[in-house]
């Protein structure tokens, strides 16, 4: 029986049972989704594996080896590891066909595992990603005498992002006729989802009125429907140029009713519009006014 796959989505975990089994492609996505410390690990255990390995192969070979001192384990190692390195020292040296057979299939094995190696490490540096600062939490308030949802999102490159799309996805159990409670998905109708260029930060809005299905939520009927909210960000980075893709969950838990945003923009008098990032996530009752910074 094939083992659970664990799956997590922002602030969710799935556990995914009797899936197929994996084909060896999955082990390329497998490798390129660990994080850095944890591909480090990985790439020294198979390197180390592998000169134990071969160690054993010249230690049984005896006096395969011109230089090593014969049965030594800790010479062989470190002769392995020149060896799959192609990194000859001229100190050790193969000298019957044993040994020139072994090192011949080490080298093999070392010019194609320093090509994966070399490609892994390339595709990880390489691959785009989206730094998008999404605020911690959702408001709720009256935005031109209506109610109002609110996110904010922030682009934390030094560069634009370009044909930006955005979209926020909100779910949650609702009963249905059969009784059992039934998961519903809804896409937020927002102010707007799609800018040409984005500089800095802004702030997502969706207006809750009749055809709204947040209309007459409260908190309570959030946390009774287990509520979630998925915000999420598409663009093309124009340095690369390539597409990337960022996202942000949101419990009920994360909605503040009564609240919206503080103001982060401000324009000096060099007129050059500031944005603080540092104030970002912070949010004001309704009915407040916190200045913007300095």
């Amino acid at each position: 029986m094939p083992k659970p796959v664990s799956v997590r989505s922002g602030q969710v975990e799935f556990l995914k049972l009797n899936l197929q089994r994996r084909e060896y492609r999955d082990t390329y996505q497998w490798l390129l989704a660990l994080k850095w410390p944890e591909f480090a690990v990985f790439i020294a255990g198979i390197y180390i594996i592998l000169n134990l390995v071969f160690a054993e192969f010249y230690a049984l070979g005896e006096e395969c080896i011109g230089g090593m001192r014969s049965g030594s384990y800790v010479d062989a190692f470190f002769f392995s590891v020149q060896t799959l390195a192609t990194v000859g020292y001229g100190h050790w040296y193969p000298q019957t066909l044993y040994g020139h057979i072994v090192t011949t299939i080490e080298i093999i094995v070392g010019v194609f595992g320093l090509a994966v190696i070399t490609g892994l490490i390339f595709v990880r540096f390489s691959r785009p990603a989206a730094r998008i600062l999404f605020s911690k939490v959702i408001a709720i308030a009256p935005l031109n005498g209506r109610p109002t949802l609110m996110l904010r999102v922030g682009n934390l490159r030094a560069q634009s992002m370009v044909e930006a799309e955005f979209r926020i996805l909100f779910t949650r159990d609702e009963p249905i006729v059969e009784g059992d409670p039934f998961r519903y998905f809804y896409n937020l109708k927002l102010h707007f989802d799609r800018l040409i260029s984005f500089p800095a930060a802004l702030t997502l809005r969706h207006t809750i009125d009749e055809q709204s299905p947040l209309y007459g939520e409260t908190a309570e009927s959030l946390a009774k429907s287990r509520a979630v909210f998925v915000a999420s960000v598409v663009g093309i980075d124009p340095v690369i140029p390539a597409a990337v893709q960022t996202q942000q969950d949101y419990t009920w838990r994360d909605v503040r009713f009564g609240e919206r945003f503080v103001e982060i923009y401000s324009e000096p008098s060099d007129g050059k519009l500031t944005v603080d990032f540092g104030r970002l996530h912070d949010t004001e009752p309704v009915g407040e006014r916190t200045p913007p910074a300095a």
